[in-house]
C-alpha cells in the first residue's frame, strides 16, 4: 500500500510517499514559504534532489505542488494520482477524544477543530492540510495520527495536576504528552528487534533532540512522559526551559517589568540549553564548544540536560515497578555518546554496564550495553513517518 504521509506546519509542509509493507521510501520532500514570496518545494526521489520554485498561496497549492512532483515524467515516482492509496496526516494534539490513529471523518475534524485552542500554532496547520488533501483527492481515504493520542493510556493519577480540580473539567488542564509517535515507534522496534513480546516489557524511551521528552511504556502502554499540558514542561531542552518553579513566572514579571505572555515567550525561545549556555540551541554545536573549545557554559548547559534526563530515567523505572530497556533516539539520542554517558553514569544499578565502543555508534540500531546487563540499553532511530503510515495502513484495511 503506497501511503503519502502529510505533516503540515504553519508554513510548511513534509511529505513523504511511503510503500507500508517495507517501509520504503519513494519519496519525500519540503515544500516552505507556504502563503510568504519566494516560496520553494524540494522534492528528494531516485537519488535526485529537486529544487522548484513556484508560489503557493496556502497550503492547497501546496499539496498540488507535492502531487504534481508526485507524478512528473521526468522525476516523479508513481504513474498517476490512483496509485497513492491513503494519505496519513500527522495531528499534534487530539486532545482526550483520541486514544489511537483514526479515519478522518467531519466528526473527527470538527474535534480535531475543538482542540485549537491546547496547540494554537500546530492544530490550525494540521487542519489545512486535511481540508486541502480532502478537496484534491475526495475519494482517497485519510487519517488522523496523534502526537498525544499514544500517551492517553496514562492514569489519571499520573495525568492530573495537583491544582483545583475544576480547572480540569471545566478548561481540561492536564498533562497530555507529545512525541507520541516516536515513542510507540522506537518501543515497539525495540521490543522487535529483543525477539520479545512489548506486553512483558518495562521500556523507557528517551526522545532527545532540541525538543525532549521521555515515556515510561509498560506492557506496551504510555503511564507517565516528560511533557505536560504543553511542550514547555519536562526536561531541558533547546530553548525551552523544562519544569520550573511556577512562582518565577510572577518574580520575572515584576523584576523585569514584563508580561506574563513575555515570560512564557522567554521561556520557550531562550531559555534551556540556548540560555544557559549563550550560544546555541544545537547540541552539535554545544558539544564542539565542550568538548573542543572547553567552554564552560556550554559543559553546564549539557550537565543541566544530562541531568534532567538522569533524574527522570530514575523516576520512571520507579514508577514501573523496574526497567528492562533504555531506548534513546532522535538527534542526541541517536547521536550523542558523550551525552548518553554523561546521562547513564551512576544508573548502573538498574542493571545495566554501558559498552563505551558500541556508544559510539550515530544513527544506527545497536545495543549499547554490555552483554551480561540485566537491563537493555539501546539506541533506536526514530521513524514517525513509517509509524504514521502504518497506522494509516492499519485503519484503511480495517474498512475495508
Amino acid at each position: 500500500m503506497k501511503i503519502l504521509v502529510i505533516n503540515c506546519g504553519s508554513s510548511s509542509l513534509k511529505y513523504q510517499l511511503i510503500e507500508s509493507k517495507d517501509g520504503n521510501v519513494l519519496a519525500k520532500g519540503l515544500a516552505e514559504r507556504i502563503g510568504i514570496n519566494d516560496s520553494l518545494l524540494t522534492h528528494n526521489a531516485n537519488g535526485e534532489k529537486i529544487k522548484i520554485k513556484k508560489d503557493m498561496k496556502d497550503h492547497k497549492d501546496a499539496i498540488k505542488l507535492v502531487l504534481d512532483a508526485l507524478v512528473n515524467s521526468d522525476y516523479g515516482v508513481i504513474k498517476d494520482m490512483s496509485e497513492i492509496d491513503a494519505v496519513g496526516h500527522r495531528v499534534v494534539h487530539g486532545g482526550e477524544y483520541f486514544t489511537s490513529s483514526v479515519l478522518i471523518t467531519d466528526d473527527v475534524l470538527k474535534a480535531i477543530t475543538d482542540c485549537i485552542e491546547l496547540a494554537p500554532l500546530h492544530n490550525p496547520a494540521n487542519i489545512e492540510g486535511i481540508k486541502a488533501c480532502k478537496q484534491i483527492m475526495p475519494d482517497v481515504p485519510m487519517v488522523a495520527v496523534f502526537d498525544t493520542a499514544f500517551h492517553q493510556t496514562m492514569p489519571d493519577y499520573a495525568y492530573l495536576y495537583p491544582i483545583p480540580y475544576e480547572y480540569y473539567t471545566k478548561y481540561k488542564i492536564r498533562k497530555y504528552g507529545f512525541h507520541g509517535t516516536s515513542h510507540k515507534y522506537v518501543s515497539q522496534r525495540a521490543a522487535e528487534i529483543l525477539n520479545k513480546p512489548i506486553e512483558s516489557l518495562k521500556i523507557i524511551t528517551c526522545h532527545l533532540g532540541n525538543g525532549s521528552s521521555i515515556a515510561a511504556v509498560k506492557n506496551g502502554k504510555s503511564i507517565d512522559t516528560s511533557m505536560g499540558f504543553t511542550p514547555l514542561e519536562g526536561l531541558a531542552m533547546g530553548t525551552r526551559s523544562g519544569s520550573i518553579d511556577p512562582s518565577i513566572i510572577s518574580y520575572l514579571m515584576e523584576k523585569e517589568n514584563i508580561s506574563a505572555e513575555e515570560v512564557v515567550n522567554i521561556l520557550n525561545k531562550k531559555s534551556g540549553v540556548y540560555g544557559i549556555s549563550g550560544i546555541s540551541s544545537d547540541f552539535r554545536d554545544l558539544e564542539d564548544a565542550a568538548f573542543k573549545n572547553g567552554d564552560k557554559r556550554a559543559q553546564l548547559a549539557l550537565n543541566v540536560f544530562a541531568y534532567r534526563v538522569k533524574k527522570t530515567i530514575g523516576s520512571y523505572a520507579a514508577a514501573m515497578g523496574g526497567v528492562d530497556v533504555i531506548v534513546f533516539t532522535a538527534g542526541i539520542g541517536e547521536n550523542g555518546p558523550e551525552v548518553k554517558e554523561f546521562i547513564l553514569d551512576g544508573l548502573e544499578f538498574l542493571g545495566f554496564k554501558l559498552d563505551k565502543d558500541k556508544n559510539n555508534v550515530r544513527g544506527k540500531e545497536a545495543i549499547i550495553s554490555t552483554a551480561d546487563s540485566k537491563v537493555y540499553v539501546m539506541v533506536v532511530p526514530t521513524n514517525e513517518e513509517y509509524m504514521i503510515a502504518k497506522d494509516t495502513e492499519k485503519i484503511v484495511e480495517s474498512i475495508k
